[in-house]
């Protein structure tokens, strides 16, 4: 009502010259002025950041030149409207109060000229989120428009990053702020078809009605799949992954317009969010079972890269999930609702699909349900340039297709809609604290899952394949052991887990995930055996980044792991205070041994530190410790002894140029890194080869290398210490994934 009363409208665009507001907003803006422009408002818009103005008003004059009309505007009118929109825009500095202060009396200068009423301000947030709550309150202090008048002030996301930091971040912008003037914006909303669904529901609602329920539909699929890796944004992405990226809001949003009932009246904004809301309230709670991840092979190269991490650095962030919904409502019981989404996958293609059980597809809708009515913007296709192309296993033929007859950008669309006052294309502050309160769970839970790695694009092959079972989901593909010689010449994407040799030793290979699943069920094997015959189970662990994903799957997957009788032993540490972040015992304790029930009396940390001193000869830490292994452990030999392989072939804390004689019948020695810090407390090889079983660990394209220099090496050397690695009377066992056996 208050859009349609003519008056000067100030739109302000914070973050006016970057990448966002360069591609889509400013193009979204004038494309509102030349809707508007004999609509009886006036407009002026600024373009606001924290460089001066001598800085920035180029570049942002720069930007303003490459707007383009619509395809109905002549050329002359097009030059015309352009020279207009340039003389009503300019940059302004806004970094201080005193910068919104001077604006907003700018503002009132433009009114006094135009000798108009004022109809509104619309602030256009393109900054970051953490921001939000200052501008916010400087708004609200110095720029809030004259009586009457409408406020309007546009945020992206993210709006937080779990349910408390979304409520953090409401409370602050509802402090200055009221929800009917806080427009966040979700631009997959401005999609046409997205937009498009309520209105197709509505029209339809003769056919869909009787069978959008429970007795007809089998389940929901909606999907959104990208070729794309993330490269130049890792910055952000590694902090929310694809789930808080695309599933919290724009899959969701979509799952909503799908299930939600429908109101009595489509422009009714508040009845429409009421709906929505009422959806978020019905959805069953998520647990760790109702979702699989994933993570590109080339993602953990990426963040070492661009984030100027170590490569011992270890994200699990997923750049692919699928989860399982249900709506505890009577129409939808027992309904699935999948929503899937990732990077680098095979193709790029989004859709909702509505499986029914008598096997009819409707997306497109079905020539086999009805002929659906179009509405006034959309346009029935029938004829295809291409008659092969298929859909969901249909051919292109079997569907009634529609589309818009005339293709409008998301940003462009969403605008008119803020100009418009339309808030039920926007996530209200209701809606979003009832979309985290339903995903911040499962997000927790995922916390410390490792994802399952994936090649990327067309190798991906069936790798990410899904299954539903019950209330459950899971990947097709379990585990499958494959011995090198069945191969056959087969490729080794084929395989999950392969079985070989290197170095004449016994040798198991595969995705990290389906690796990592192997060496833990290996260790809790051992275990049973040893306690079957002993009482007990003497394990020994070194440190670094390659055991972390072992910790969590032992922690998090095997309940009945026996613990109790098992005793923890650390094959090499740090000189410093094991309460340090360095110290090695420090992580095992953090990733492992905190999460689990074992006696402490069972737990063996190495003596670093005595006497308030950290790896001093004559405090004889290293005795300490050689005498606690004689007293515990059975022949001093460990059951199994778990190792990883520095860049430099060095393992536990013995480095190159060593050699077993060096140490003689020591079991624990101090020695001397090449990094810092460099003290070291260690087993010896005397130690290690006692071991009945002993696992060297390499993961990691980063270690491809040393694999290749590994295999070459026939003879121990003193260059590579773990050839010295030869137990006694047990068995040596590489586990190694593909990335670091393959490149």
């Amino acid at each position: 009502e208050h859009a349609r009363k003519p008056g000067h409208v100030s739109v302000i665009i914070l973050g006016s010259t970057g990448d966002l507001a360069r591609k889509y907003l400013w193009q979204g803006f004038f494309e509102l002025y030349t809707n508007q422009v004999n609509s009886g408002h006036s407009f002026f818009f600024y373009g606001g950041g924290l460089s001066p103005a001598n800085k920035s008003s180029l570049v942002l004059f720069e930007i303003l030149k490459a707007v383009n009309c619509p395809k109905d505007v002549s050329k002359e009118r097009c030059a015309i409207l352009k020279e207009q929109f340039l003389r009503l825009s300019r940059y302004k500095q806004l970094k201080t109060l005193e910068d919104y202060q001077d604006l907003s009396k700018n503002i009132q200068k433009q009114l006094q000229q135009e000798d108009m009423a004022e109809a509104g301000r619309l602030f256009y947030l393109s900054v970051p989120a953490f921001a939000y709550a200052e501008i916010a309150d400087r708004i609200n202090n110095t720029c809030r428009p004259s009586k009457g008048a409408w406020l309007r002030v546009v945020l992206e996301k993210p709006f937080g990053h779990d349910f408390k930091s979304a409520q953090v971040l409401a409370t602050q912008l509802g402090n200055s702020l009221k929800d009917e003037e806080m427009y966040r914006i979700d631009h997959y909303l401005g999609k046409q078809v997205v937009a498009n669904i309520l209105q197709f529901r509505m029209e339809n609602k003769k056919h869909l009605h009787p069978i959008w329920n429970k007795h007809y539909i089998e389940r929901v699929e909606i999907v959104l799949k990208e070729t794309l890796d993330v490269k130049g944004r890792i910055a952000f992405y590694d902090q929310y992954g694809v789930i808080r990226d695309v599933l919290q809001n724009h899959l969701t949003e979509v799952m909503t317009l799908l299930t939600m009932r429908l109101p009595l009246n489509l422009s009714n904004s508040r009845e429409v969010l009421t709906n929505k809301l009422n959806i978020f309230t019905s959805l069953l709670p998520l647990s760790k079972s109702q979702a699989v991840i994933g993570q590109y092979q080339a993602y953990q190269t990426e963040v070492q890269h661009e984030l100027n991490k170590t490569k011992d650095h270890v994200s699990l962030t997923p750049t692919f999930a699928a989860v399982l919904a249900h709506v505890d409502e009577a129409q939808y019981e027992d309904v699935p609702i999948l929503m899937i989404s990732g990077k680098q996958l095979d193709e790029r293609v989004g859709y909702a699909r509505v499986l029914f059980k008598d096997n009819v597809f409707s997306i497109l809708v079905s020539k086999n349900v009805f002929k659906p009515v179009v509405d006034s913007e959309w346009k029935e296709v029938t004829e295809h340039k291409d008659k092969n192309i298929t859909v969901l296993g249909l051919p292109i033929s079997d569907y009634y297709v529609q589309t818009p007859i005339v293709q409008k950008e998301a940003y462009t669309e969403l605008i008119s809609r803020i100009f418009a006052g339309r808030q039920n294309s926007f996530v209200s502050t209701e809606n979003l604290l009832a979309s985290w309160d339903f995903w911040s769970p499962l997000l927790t839970g995922i916390t410390t899952l490792f994802p399952r790695v994936y090649p990327g694009g067309n190798e991906n092959k069936d790798m990410l394949d899904i299954a539903v079972k019950g209330r459950d989901l899971s990947y097709i593909n379990e585990v499958v052991l494959i011995k090198q010689d069945q191969m056959g010449g087969q490729n080794v994407n084929n395989f999950q887990v392969m079985q070989g040799k290197f170095r004449s030793d016994e040798m198991v290979s595969g995705w990290t995930e389906e690796l990592i699943e192997k060496l833990a069920s290996d260790i809790e094997e051992v275990a049973e055996k040893a306690i079957l015959e002993s009482g007990v189970f003497h394990l020994a662990v070194s440190g670094g980044a390659s055991p972390l994903a072992l910790f969590h799957r032992l922690a998090l997957h095997h309940f009945s792991f026996p613990w109790k009788y098992t005793h923890v032993w650390i094959v090499d540490e740090r000189c410093v205070p094991l309460t340090e972040f360095e110290s090695n015992f420090h992580s095992l304790h953090d990733h492992l041994l905190q999460h689990v029930k074992i006696p402490y009396y069972n737990i063996h940390p190495m003596p670093v530190q005595l006497n308030q001193r950290l790896c001093v000869e004559e405090d004889r830490g290293t005795w300490q410790y050689e005498e606690e292994i004689r007293k515990f452990v059975n022949a001093s030999s460990f059951h199994f002894v778990l190792l990883g392989v520095g860049y430099d072939g060095h393992i536990a804390s013995l480095f190159p140029g060593v050699k077993p004689e060096d140490h003689g019948e020591n079991m624990v020695v101090l020695t001397e890194s090449p990094v810092k810090p460099h003290q070291r407390m260690s087993l010896t090889f005397n130690a290690i080869n006692k071991a009945r079983k002993v696992a060297v660990l390499i993961i990691g394209k980063y270690k491809h290398e040393v694999v290749i220099q590994l295999s070459r090496v026939k003879e121990e050397t003193t260059q590579w210490p773990v050839t010295w690695v030869k137990p006694e009377k047990g068995s040596l066992v590489w586990y190694m994934d593909y990335e670091a056996l393959l490149g």
